[in-house]
């Protein structure tokens, strides 16, 4: 029998505790909570204090305002006292705190766990298992990609008595790791996926890093593997070794076949006999992943005839939400590829953060898997609902409609079925809304999404917010604590979208926002950012909507402060943020040395403006053949700033590393940075420091194939002259969508179906021709124009700035997240 639930005592007793102060030692726990930003039921959340770049026990207050009233701290970096109400438990590590409760509770339960571990395919794998696996099993899983260190912790956490069977993901990035995962899931069942170069860099050889792997497996019932993927290391012993690949091997997979253009046949012997089954993909790595379900089925006892007809019906898994621009100025959030309690909780939390409209709705379907335990379950929703400030819910299914009691706290509208919601979908009238979608596969939650989606371009700039995140604290990885970081999002965040990089910004705690214009700002305003911002190129016409919105102005010229100070005093205004431009050989806008003087007497004539930050720009930061001017540059912008200091009775922050310079110039980071273009993991292909992810790819789709025979021509001016019989694919982007015409005529190349195909003619407003011969394309498929931002800049001796502000406003703009 487990424990239903914890109190903060027993919670103590299950760690290595030095010492306990408690106001409330009966106090229940349900919730474990480590992300100040991320609180949810705070009267029963328990905060660990992680230690990382940013100290959760700095956070502490912060949290404890947020009504949390639980805390594990970690032994000499807290002063418990002053926390009126709370309870607080002090260890030596609070990461191994949380695994040592993560692993009692798995212990709880005597239901199978299924471990996966591997480079690549770890997500899918674990998700078509559950597919696979659904209709005997009731099943927990990782949400989403929960496989580090705190992941795994928290993906145990949700098991209880409702599930027979768990599948959890393993994924480590240095020596030791895998250690505290296995002491945690204690897999009854092992898989690994495959091996490849992901994280190679955390390890002396690949070898290391297999081994490290192969951790996850000591003890199984069950080992599940390729041994093509093991370089010859020895598996682990295990009860059962069950294995997959081309060798001597349980499933021997012999070749594949492709079945009418989107499907795959895959050939193999099984104990001796010739099996086979087909899928609904063709792509190598969907190809290995099946391979590796399906010796798992195997392994679990399934017939060949049952695996074969559920592998039929294997459904992509798309594991990202999606936040795209939705009708009547609403914003959509999609994320109904799953829906279970711990993925409505994050999507609830990535909805709590939107800021852009004041009415948040979900629009929810039953949860799969609650029959038999309604009560239990639907409570639950109302919970999760009700810490996320959600303003009205629409619920699709009779379950949800037999226990709508439940949500009386929101304005509610429910429906029997998806059909039933589509016939009343006008006289819902959304608007000025965010809308989260969140429903189980079987309620075609598609059709809903289409519904609301804004009827835009088929070409698409898809922003993956995770790798922007991810390139963010690669850049603050450089940084010594103490220094502030300013984001530029200026023309409209590098091309990919104001608002939604901004409050991403925004909620990873970044201290500034830079745009060009006001409007800019003032778009940014309305959206519900609240950081501090700064106008780069104000001008006298803006400076009301600058105080309007509370927007800091550069100032770069005596004309511009003496404009804004007169506009300050008419207004009886004092001590007003601005910021001081300085020209130290950028030549483009500020005041020169010579100029200091007359500046420290403008400034000090009045009171109306207060000086926030002196900064400057670095003309060739990321080019070591100007590393002397540079040099030269920082010695004029400390010249200007120390004489300033020395003339002003308060502190100001310095500034003048750019992306580049954050890089290259520790000595230049000063009190703050300001990154741009860094963040979308373009312009600094030359470092070795970093590990970039690739945050923007611009996408569209063939809208016609034709075959063109040899000493035909395509395009204007016939300057697309074929050679050879080709087959020619329209593609739906052109010049006017800001895909430049330098790329016509064979100098640049989009990517279809895996095969790079070059450009054909000229490129026209709003098409372009590729010759796709031999790549086995059909109408309607999607094509990659960009996603490699330098090299396709290179191609045509531009700059990655240039083409990412140049993709046109009519080229619709998707985010994902997750």
């Amino acid at each position: 029998m487990y424990e239903r639930s914890y109190t903060i005592r027993r919670i103590s007793e299950l760690m290595p505790a030095i010492t306990v102060s408690f106001s409330d030692e009966g106090a229940e726990v349900r919730t474990l909570l480590y992300d100040s930003r991320k609180l949810s039921d705070t009267l029963h959340g328990l905060f660990f204090a992680l230690e990382g770049r940013r100290d959760g026990h700095q956070y502490i207050r912060d949290v404890y305002a947020g009504g949390v009233r639980n805390f594990v701290v970690a032994d000499g970096k807290t002063d418990t006292t002053g926390f009126p109400g709370a309870n607080f438990i002090v260890v030596k590590d609070t990461l191994e705190a949380l695994q040592a409760l993560a692993a009692y509770h798995r212990s709880q339960f005597a239901y199978p766990v299924i471990g996966i571990t591997g480079s690549n395919g770890k997500t899918i794998v674990k998700e078509w298992l559950a597919q696979l696996l659904a209709p005997e099993y009731r099943i927990a899983r990782s949400p989403k990609s929960y496989n580090s260190q705190i992941g795994v912790a928290l993906s145990l956490w949700q098991l209880d008595g409702s599930y027979d069977l768990a599948i959890i993901e393993a994924g480590i990035s240095k020596p030791g790791e895998m250690d505290a995962l296995h002491a945690m899931i204690r897999p009854d069942i092992a898989v690994l996926t495959n091996i490849g170069p992901a994280h190679d860099d955390g390890f002396a050889s690949r070898g290391d890093k297999i081994r490290e792997k192969l951790r996850l497996f000591e003890g199984t019932a069950q080992a599940i593997y390729s041994p093509d993927h093991l370089q010859g290391i020895p598996m682990p012993s295990a009860g059962r070794h069950v294995t997959w690949g081309d060798g001597e091997v349980s499933l021997k997979v012999t070749g594949h076949e492709l079945v009418d253009g989107h499907k795959c046949r895959i050939h193999a012997e099984y104990e001796g006999r010739p099996v086979q089954l087909t899928i609904p993909f063709t792509d190598a790595a969907a190809r290995e992943n099946a391979a590796c379900c399906w010796t798992v089925m195997l392994a679990m006892g399934y017939g060949q005839a049952v695996i074969t007809e559920r592998m039929a019906m294997l459904q992509s898994v798309e594991m990202r939400l999606e936040m795209k621009r939705g009708i009547n100025n609403c914003t959509v959030v999609d994320d109904s590829y799953s829906n279970d309690l711990s993925s409505l909780a994050i999507a609830l939390d990535f909805l709590r953060q939107q800021q852009q409209h004041a009415t948040r709705t979900l629009i929810l379907s039953d949860i799969p898997g609650a029959s038999g335990r309604e009560e239990e379950v639907y409570s639950n929703v109302a919970k999760l609902l009700a810490d996320s400030k959600v303003n009205r819910l629409v619920t699709i299914g009779a379950a949800l409609l037999e226990q709508q009691g439940k949500f009386g706290f929101v304005k509610h509208e429910g429906f029997p079925d998806t059909a039933a919601f589509l016939a009343s979908f006008d006289e819902l009238a959304f608007h000025d809304e965010t809308i989260l979608l969140k429903g189980a596969r079987k309620y075609a939650f598609e059709r809903i999404s289409q519904l609301l989606t804004a009827k835009l371009h088929d070409t698409v700039l898809e922003t993956n917010l995770n790798a922007v995140e991810h390139n963010l604290n690669q850049y603050k990885s450089l940084l010594p604590k103490q220094v502030k970081l300013m984001a530029m999002v200026k023309a409209f965040s590098y091309g990919s979208g104001s608002f939604e990089v901004a409050n991403l910004l925004q909620f990873n705690k970044v201290d500034y926002l830079a745009v060009a214009y006001a409007d800019e700002g003032v778009e940014l305003r309305k959206s519900g950012i609240r950081l501090p911002i700064m106008v780069m190129s104000p001008t006298a016409a803006s400076f009301d909507a600058l105080l309007a919105h509370e927007l800091e102005p550069e100032i770069y010229s005596f004309s511009i402060l003496d404009d804004f100070v007169r506009l300050l005093a008419g207004k009886r205004m004092s001590g007003y943020p601005i910021h001081i431009k300085v020209d130290t050989g950028m030549h483009r806008l500020g005041f020169g040395a010579g100029d200091i003087e007359q500046v420290i007497s403008s400034l000090q004539e009045t009171t109306a403006v207060k000086v926030q930050s002196v900064f400057s720009h670095l003309a060739a930061a990321g080019d070591t053949v100007h590393d002397a001017f540079t040099e030269k540059q920082l010695t004029a912008f400390h010249g200007f700033a120390e004489r300033l200091r020395e003339a002003l009775d308060y502190p100001f922050i310095r500034h003048i590393a750019n992306t580049a310079g954050i890089r290259r110039w520790p000595q230049a980071h000063l009190d703050m940075v300001r990154l741009g273009i860094g963040l979308y993991g373009a312009g600094s292909k030359r470092s070795t420091t970093l590990q970039l992810q690739q945050a923007s790819t611009l996408k569209t789709i063939i809208t016609q194939i034709r075959q063109v025979p040899a000493g035909e021509s395509v395009g204007y001016s016939r300057s697309g002259m074929l050679t050879k019989d080709s087959t020619i694919a329209t593609v739906n982007i052109g010049y006017a969508d800001g895909y430049d015409r330098r790329f016509g005529n064979g100098v640049g190349h989009m990517v279809v179906r895996g095969e790079k195909v070059p450009t054909v003619g000229d490129i026209c407003m709003d098409m372009a021709m590729l010759d796709i011969s031999g790549v086995d394309a059909r109408e309607g498929d999607e094509v990659i124009v960009f996603g490699d931002v330098d090299q396709l800049a290179k191609a045509i001796g531009t700059i990655p700035y240039e083409l990412l502000t140049g993709i046109s406003q009519r080229v619709k703009r998707v985010y994902h997240y997750g």
